[in-house]
């Protein structure tokens, strides 16, 4: 049965309990609020604002949903809270390059209250592995036929994030349940095209992909899968540790891994997941990738999803061994063709319904890389989706 809401004194939100072994009987889906925010009080004089944002992740290529740990950890804790003046979202702190510190004035409106669904799509992990090929609009439907059984059904309650493949099947998503979604963000990502070799990773991300096909071993696989994903002078650096929310820290926010790089880190990380999850078959594998490569979503489809969701921000790093960043800007720029003049925002500038985000040296694993980042522009991305909505988005 799905997990009650939690009160407003609760610090942060029950995790996300796996699916039920039955459908939740229509009295429990009634019991949650029918809108996500809410102002309760403890007190008449004592007001206190919170807010619950429900998250669905969708994964990439041939990975599992513990990818996901580190937004798991981050969201699961509650999420960090963004920066708010007036009622607008002013910036989320440490977002990205060039963003500053704080500024005179500036509150915040409480802390946010998340529910994250992190799951594995079909051909990978603990999911089934129905006969290929795949399509990005067939495991677009496995995540909504998910999404009905938890009972996530309500109008405009859904924050997607998909990285990579997942950002495909997030387009797909998108294009058929538009109005239950509040915000989208598209990590890594691409548009596609009718011609599945313009849909081919670079030359570099072609060969690896191949390599790994035929290297059954995860201590074997790890090097070719950390150059293809990461960025070799990142992979060289030394480590930070990431201070999640509620964790206890010395007040700056990140603190070096006594040391390690962030190679060791990544390693370890990788070897962990492997030792916990169940080897992908041969067809999971090309299945998802066929995929991948067939993947188109129609510019008319584009101007459906810049007209009738809240918020979209489209992610990408400038060294991508996977998807080239031009899938990106012909995201952006079909996005873009659907709004006014002035609706229209440039890349890195905040603000915009849709907004285009580039990290400079930054690879495809963005979401684990640039993981601070990532989370905050998660949250950022999911607190402006919810205003719009509030000040009357249909």
């Amino acid at each position: 049965k799905p997990t009650p809401p939690p009160t407003p004194t609760q610090a942060t939100p029950t995790p996300t309990s796996p699916p039920p072994s039955h459908p939740p009987h229509a009295s429990n889906a009634a019991s949650a609020p029918s809108h996500p925010s809410a102002r309760k009080a403890l007190h008449p004089s004592s007001p206190i604002h919170y807010s619950k944002y429900k998250i669905v992740f969708i994964m990439g290529l041939n990975s599992s949903s513990f990818s996901w740990g580190g937004q798991v950890r981050w969201f699961g804790n509650g999420g960090e809270g963004v920066r708010m003046r007036m009622g607008e979202v002013v910036f989320s702190e440490g977002e990205g390059e060039g963003d500053v510190e704080g500024r005179e004035g500036d509150t915040i409106e409480g802390k946010s209250q998340f529910s994250c669904l992190v799951f594995d799509n079909r051909g990978v992990g603990n999911s089934g592995y129905p006969r290929g090929p795949y399509s990005t609009s067939g495991m677009a439907q496995d995540v909504i036929c998910l999404l009905d059984y938890i009972g996530w059904t309500a109008e405009r309650e859904l924050n997607v994030v998909g990285i990579s493949l997942g950002g495909m099947i997030a387009q797909e998503l998108a294009s058929r349940i538009p109005h239950r979604i509040a915000s989208l963000l598209l990590a890594v990502t691409t548009p596609g095209s009718t011609f599945p070799l313009f849909n081919l990773p670079p030359w570099s991300g072609v060969s690896s992909l191949a390599r790994l096909i035929v290297t059954p071993k995860p201590e074997d696989k790890l090097p070719i899968v950390m150059r293809m994903v990461y960025t070799e002078k990142w992979l060289k650096e030394r480590a930070e540790r990431i201070v999640y929310p509620g964790d206890k820290d010395n007040g700056k926010g990140v603190s070096e891994v006594q040391g390690k790089t962030n190679m060791d880190v990544q390693a370890e990380a990788f070897l962990r997941r492997a030792s916990i999850t169940l080897p992908q078959r041969f067809l999971g594998h090309i299945s998802q990738m066929c995929a991948g490569l067939t993947h188109h979503i129609s510019p008319p489809k584009l101007h459906t999803l810049a007209t009738l969701i809240p918020k979209i921000i489209i992610l990408t790093g400038d060294v991508d061994n996977l998807v080239r960043p031009s899938g990106s800007y012909r995201l952006k720029a079909s996005l873009d063709e659907a709004l006014a003049e002035g609706e229209r925002t440039g890349v890195n500038e905040k603000g915009g319904r849709v907004e285009m985000v580039l990290w400079r040296e930054t690879g495809h694993a963005i979401h684990a890389q640039r993981e601070t980042w990532f989370n905050r522009l998660v949250e950022r991305c999911a607190v402006e989706g919810r205003l719009r909505v509030e000040r009357g988005f249909k």
